[in-house]
């Protein structure tokens, strides 16, 4: 692991300030933050673990487990919601196996439900990845999870 952080810590050698951009770096190279990864940046930065475990802790971009390959977000958002957003996210837990906060045992999908994602024009809306479908039907769910 320490080889492969490296790269990765070796800009912010001594910058006790920096924690929040190398967790950002850390989980963007491995997709999560492992324990093992947290004791890296915790010896790199002179800093203990709980103290890196306190910060990562406090933001909800932090992961510590592995998630998918793809990360699906289905909106609850009010108009979401109204516009049929609960019947997408439940035809997309039937598809995947999945519950909301959950990742496939194969590692392909991880779901997550959203407040809003600040499109309400488009309600529903689901994005997989970083790719925004609007005016989401179950059917339109069933179409874009089998292209993945």
């Amino acid at each position: 692991m320490a080889e492969q952080l490296a790269e990765v810590l070796a800009p912010y050698r001594g910058q006790r300030g920096a924690t929040i951009p190398v967790l950002q770096k850390v989980q963007e190279k491995l997709g999560y933050l492992p324990e093992e990864a947290i004791s890296e940046i915790a010896s790199f930065l002179g800093m203990s673990k709980s103290e890196i475990y306190g910060v990562a802790t406090f933001y909800a971009q932090f992961r510590f487990e592995r998630q998918g390959e793809h990360t699906i977000r289905v909106c609850q958002g009010t108009a979401c919601y109204v516009q049929g957003g609960r019947r997408v996210l439940d035809t997309v837990q039937q598809i995947t196996g999945i519950q909301p906060g959950g990742t496939t045992e194969d590692y392909k999908f991880s779901l997550e439900k959203v407040a809003c994602f600040g499109s309400c024009a488009l309600a529903p809306v689901m994005v997989v990845d970083k790719e925004v479908f609007g005016r989401m039907t179950q059917a339109k769910a069933r179409e874009i999870l089998a292209q993945y």
